[in-house]
C-alpha cells in the first residue's frame, strides 16, 4: 500500500524520466484538534454561519492528516484547544517557531485573539520564549519559510509594518508580497513550499509588483490553475518529497508528480468551511 493509498487518493500518473528526485526531511509539527469548531462567525469570503458543520466529521478528517504526518515519521505535537476558540484547529496561525525564535500571532479580527493565548502559553510549554509583534502578524498563515528566506504576505491580514519586526527578530530575509484578492486572504492559501527552493502559486492572487518578485526569485515556480486555487489546492504542507494537499486539487496534484514530488491527498472538506486546509491545520516548527 502506497502513501497515497493510506490517504485515500490514488497516485497521479508516473513522475517523467527527468523528474528530480525528491528527499524527505523529518518535520516536526503542532497541530490543535477541532474539538470547538464551528463556522460561527464570518471573516473571510469561505465562511457561512448557514452552512452546518459536521462536526464529528471535522474531527476525523482531521486526525487522517494527523495519522498521516505519523505514518510518515514526523513528529506532531498537540496544543490544547480552547472553548469559544473555533478557528483554534488552524494551527498555522498561531505565530512563527524558526532558529529558537517564537513569535506569537496578534491577530486581526478580535474574535481570535484568545488563539494568541494559547499558542503562547504552547510555546513556553516547550522552551520558547514567546515575542508579540506591536502590529498584525497571523503567523505562518502569512509567514512562509523557504531555505533562509521568509515571504511574507500583506493585504487582508497580517501588517506589513510587522514584516520589519519579524526581521530583525528571527535575522532572516523577508520578502514581501501583497495579496489582492480577499479569496486567498492568507499567504498559505495562494503560495506552497514545496522544498527549500521549489515554491508553487497562484498568479492572479497576487499584485503585480509581487508577482514580479516571485518570477525573479523562483523562475521556475509551478502556477497553479484557478480550478485548483478556489478548493485551497496551494494549502499543503511538504517535507521535500511528500507534498499534502487538498483531496480534490488534482491538476495540481499531477504538476508536482511531474516533478518528483509525491503528491498525498488529503479530505478536509468540513474544514474547507471555515477557509482553512493542510496548511492552515499545521504549525511547523522550523529547526
Amino acid at each position: 500500500m502506497t502513501i497515497a493509498d493510506l490517504a485515500g487518493t490514488p497516485a497521479p500518473e508516473a513522475a517523467s524520466a527527468t523528474a528530480r528526485v525528491r528527499t524527505p526531511r523529518l518535520r516536526r509539527y503542532a497541530m490543535t484538534a477541532p474539538t470547538f469548531f464551528a463556522v460561527e462567525y464570518a471573516i473571510n469570503p469561505w465562511m457561512d454561519t448557514s452552512t452546518p458543520v459536521d462536526a464529528a466529521l471535522a474531527v476525523r478528517q482531521w486526525d487522517a492528516l494527523r495519522s498521516t504526518y505519523r505514518t510518515l515519521g514526523h513528529t506532531v505535537e498537540m496544543v490544547e484547544p480552547v472553548a469559544g476558540l473555533p478557528d483554534m484547529v488552524y494551527a498555522a496561525n498561531g505565530g512563527l517557531v524558526v532558529d529558537g525564535v517564537a513569535v506569537v500571532a496578534r491577530f486581526a479580527y478580535p474574535q481570535r485573539a484568545g488563539e494568541a493565548v494559547a499558542y503562547a502559553d504552547w510555546m513556553s510549554s516547550r522552551g520558547f520564549t514567546p515575542h508579540a509583534t506591536q502590529y498584525v502578524n497571523e503567523g505562518q498563515g502569512d509567514l512562509l519559510v523557504v531555505g533562509p528566506t521568509i515571504l511574507a504576505g500583506y493585504g487582508f491580514r497580517t501588517d506589513l509594518r510587522a514584516h520589519a519586526e519579524i526581521a530583525e527578530l528571527t535575522g532572516r530575509r523577508v520578502v514581501s508580497l501583497e495579496l489582492v484578492d480577499p479569496r486567498f486572504y492568507h499567504l498559505d492559501t495562494a503560495l506552497a513550499v514545496l522544498d527549500d527552493s521549489t515554491v508553487a502559486y497562484y498568479p492572479p492572487a497576487f499584485s503585480d509588483d509581487a508577482r514580479a518578485q516571485l518570477r525573479r526569485l523562483f523562475p521556475d515556480a509551478v502556477e497553479v490553475s484557478s480550478a485548483d486555487a478556489y478548493v485551497l489546492g496551494l494549502n499543503v504542507v511538504s517535507d521535500g518529497k511528500h507534498v499534502l494537499l487538498p483531496a480534490n486539487a488534482v491538476g495540481f496534484a499531477e504538476q508536482i508528480g511531474e516533478l518528483g514530488f509525491e503528491p498525498i491527498g488529503i479530505d478536509l472538506s468540513e474544514l474547507f468551511k471555515g477557509g482553512g486546509s493542510v496548511k492552515c491545520c499545521t504549525l511547523e516548527v522550523y529547526s
